[in-house]
């Protein structure tokens, strides 16, 4: 790889064996380097490949002002993050997390505390990515030597929830629990019970309303299937299909969306197992 543009001391524009742009991170790795002399591999700690052209500007802008230890250390919290979910996470996270750890750590240097109104909501929809958030907490501890405060790891929570989500953006993944906490609530009304929140029903239920709103707010449906198969199920589970009428009226009043037969079928049958389990 060739130097393209020095950055600065530690970040460098380049392209890879594809052609494609990337921005190459290492301690002195731009230190006296001149355009079309060869980047030290050794110095290399880190390669960001963007998809998006205004993405890879914004994130070279945004590490070129950012001391190199912010850098490393959303290095760390997001590599700590793909592996313990297992699952790739959207380029954008360098740029959004970095962003955002920044001025978390400029906001506590100046006593400006945030309160996070969902913190319980993240804790109970996006566990997982809220026990990364509080990993990552312990992270910026070690090597900053700042203790933010819990609220800030559901803020961190919030950005791998939407890295794993593609177009997904916060502020619609905000939403989403406001909207899944709202259909907990009609489930819990309409049956007049404390759901078991610890169950696997519960669990698999939550999921499917993460995975349903995803699709509304990307604009997909799931096609009606077996029309029969709809009836035989809004048949047996009366009660449950009572619940989800109830849903689909919010939803269509608070959204202008309308549920397929298919997505009532899927929610008829977990709100069963939830309350009948």
């Amino acid at each position: 790889m060739l130097v393209e543009k020095v950055i600065n001391n530690n970040l460098v524009r380049s392209k890879n064996e594809k052609g494609q742009e990337i921005l190459v991170m290492g301690c002195g790795l731009g230190f006296k380097k001149a355009v079309g002399e060869p980047i030290d591999k050794a110095k290399i700690e880190k390669i960001y490949t963007m998809n998006d052209r205004k993405e890879y500007d914004q994130l070279g802008e945004i590490l070129s002002k950012m001391p190199l230890e912010y850098i490393q250390l959303t290095n760390e919290i997001v590599d700590y993050a793909s592996v313990s979910l297992g699952k790739p996470l959207s380029s954008n996270i360098y740029l959004t997390l970095c962003d955002h750890i920044s001025f978390a750590l400029e906001r506590m240097e100046k006593n400006i505390l945030i309160k996070n109104a969902l913190l319980l909501e993240i804790k109970r929809f996006y566990n997982h990515e809220y026990l990364i958030g509080v990993e990552a907490l312990q992270m910026i501890y070690k090597r900053i030597g700042i203790q933010l405060p819990i609220d800030e790891a559901g803020f961190i929570a919030l950005h791998f929830v939407n890295a794993g989500m593609d177009s997904i953006g916060i502020g619609q993944t905000q939403e989403m629990m406001k909207m899944i906490q709202n259909i907990v609530n009609i489930v819990k009304y309409h049956f007049n019970v404390e759901l078991n929140e610890n169950s696997i029903h519960y669990e698999r239920f939550i999921t499917h309303l993460k995975f349903f709103l995803k699709r509304v707010f990307a604009d997909q449906e799931i096609d009606d299937g077996d029309e029969a198969f709809f009836t035989a199920i809004k048949n047996q589970y009366k009660k449950a299909f009572a619940c989800v009428m109830k849903v689909y009226e919010y939803i269509r009043k608070e959204y202008g969306i309308l549920l397929t037969n298919d997505e009532m079928m899927y929610l008829t049958i977990h709100i069963h197992r939830i309350t009948t389990k």
